[in-house]
C-alpha cells in the first residue's frame, strides 16, 4: 500500500510531505493503524541535534492515535475499527516489563530510538525504494498509516475525539506520570514544576488533579499565564533568589520538584526549592555534565531521573482520560492542530514558544503535495 508521510531527509532539511509504500501487512503480533492524529514532541525535533546518531532518512512521530485498520491475527487483543491511542515500545519479556516498568525496558533504547527491530525494516520505504530507518518509537506516526506491535496500542473509548488523544501517549502521559505514579502526589502535598511546557502543564494539571499546591515557574508570561488557568501559583524564572519564593509560596519549601528544562541552573534553584527529604525529577535528557551546588542535595534531598512518567500506557492513558471526562485534566486546551502538509510551520511554532502541543492531521493523498514550503 502506499500513503502520504512527512520524511526527514538531512538534519537541515526540512520535513517534505511525500509518497511512502508499506510492502507487507502486519506480523504476529501487529497492528496496521490509520492515523487520525499525532502529537509533535520535542523529542521528534531533537533529532536534528542529535549528532548524526539518528539514521536518516526517517519518518518520525511517536504521538499517534487513530483507528485499527489490519492486524496481524487474534493474538494482538485489538480487532478492525478499534480506536487506539499509540505509546512507546517495549519488549514485554525483560525483567523491567515483567515488573510492569515498560519505560526501563532493557531494549528501549534500540525499540524506540531507532536501530532495532532489524525484523520486517525493508518492507517501509519511500515511493522510489529507498529505505526508510525503522520505525520511530514502535510507530513513525508523522503518517497516514503506522505499523505498531500491538503492545504500543491503547484501546480507547471510539465516542472520543481521537484525532487529539495521541499525546496521551508521550508528553502529557510523561508529565502527569511524574506527578502521579513517580511522585504519588497526594492532596495537600507541595509541587514546584520547573518549565510550563507540554510536559511540565500535563504535570501541573495532574498536580492539580491529585489536591497539591502547584507552583509553576517559566519565563514566557503566557505560558505562566496557561498554569495559573489550571490553578497553580505563576512564578516568573527570572525571579531573584527563586528558591526562596518557591519556598515560601509552598510554606517551607516544595516537596516534589519537577524539571522539564535540563538546565542546570534551574535543576539546582529546583534542589534548593525542596523541603528536607524532598525529591526533584528530571525528564529532559542532560546533553552535558550536571553541576550540582554544594548544599543542594543536604538532608535527605534526592534526585532521579524519570522515563515516560513511570508509566504502564494502558493503565494511565485510561486514567487520564477519566480525569479530562470529569473536567480535571484539560490537556484539549493545550492543543492545536495542523494538517500534516503543514508541519514544518508546526515545528517553527513549537521552536517559537507560539504553540504548547502541534497536533498533525493527515488530510489524504489528494491533499498534500511534495515538497511542502
Amino acid at each position: 500500500m502506499r500513503f502520504a508521510a512527512a520524511v526527514l531527509r538531512s538534519y537541515e532539511e526540512r520535513f517534505a510531505v511525500e509518497e511512502v509504500r508499506l510492502n507487507e501487512g502486519p506480523a504476529a503480533g501487529e497492528v496496521l493503524v490509520r492515523i487520525a492524529g499525532c502529537g509533535l514532541c520535542r523529542t521528534d525535533l531533537a533529532v536534528r541535534r542529535s549528532g548524526g546518531r539518528s539514521p536518516l532518512p526517517a519518518v518520525l512521530g511517536h504521538e499517534g492515535a487513530g483507528v485499527v485498520a489490519a492486524t496481524g491475527g487474534t493474538g494482538t487483543g485489538l480487532g478492525v475499527g478499534d480506536h487506539v491511542v499509540l505509546s512507546f515500545d517495549s519488549c514485554g519479556h525483560c525483567r523491567s516489563c515483567l515488573a510492569a516498568a515498560p519505560a526501563y525496558c532493557d531494549s528501549f533504547a534500540p525499540l524506540n530510538l531507532f536501530g532495532g527491530r532489524g525484523e520486517h525494516a525493508g518492507r517501509f520505504t519511500d515511493a522510489a525504494g529507498g529505505e526508510l530507518a525503522p520505525r520511530w518509537f514502535g510507530q513513525s506516526s508523522f503518517a497516514e498509516y503506522a505499523m505498531v506491535p500491538a503492545r504500543n496500542a491503547v484501546r480507547v473509548d471510539p465516542s472520543l475525539p481521537v484525532e487529539l488523544l495521541g499525546p496521551l501517549g508521550c508528553g502529557f502521559l510523561t508529565g502527569a506520570g511524574a506527578v502521579l505514579n513517580s511522585f504519588g502526589v497526594a492532596p495537600g502535598d507541595t509541587v514546584a514544576v520547573f518549565g510550563a511546557g507540554a510536559v511540565g502543564l500535563a504535570a501541573v494539571m495532574a498536580a492539580t488533579a491529585a489536591g497539591a499546591v502547584t507552583v509553576a515557574v517559566d519565563r514566557h508570561p503566557d505560558r505562566l499565564a496557561l498554569a495559573e488557568r489550571f490553578a497553580a501559583i505563576p512564578l516568573s524564572a527570572a525571579s531573584t533568589d527563586l528558591p526562596a519564593h518557591v519556598r515560601r509560596l509552598t510554606g517551607g519549601g516544595a516537596r516534589y520538584a519537577l524539571d522539564t528544562t535540563g538546565s542546570a541552573e534551574l535543576i539546582n534553584d529546583a534542589l534548593r526549592s525542596l523541603r528536607p527529604a524532598g525529591h526533584l525529577g528530571l525528564v529532559a535528557r542532560l546533553r552535558t555534565a550536571l553541576p550540582l551546588e554544594p548544599g543542594t542535595l543536604d538532608r535527605g534531598r534526592r534526585i532521579s531521573h524519570i522515563c515516560e512518567g513511570d508509566a504502564v500506557p494502558g493503565l494511565l492513558v485510561p486514567r487520564l482520560i477519566a480525569l479530562w471526562q470529569a473536567g480535571r485534566f484539560p490537556f484539549d486546551q493545550l492543543i492545536r492542530t495542523y494538517p500534516l502538509a503543514d508541519i514544518n510551520e508546526a515545528e517553527r511554532d513549537c521552536d517559537a514558544g507560539r504553540v504548547v502541543k502541534p497536533v498533525l492531521i493527515p488530510e489524504g493523498l489528494d491533499t498534500w503535495s511534495t515538497p511542502h514550503p
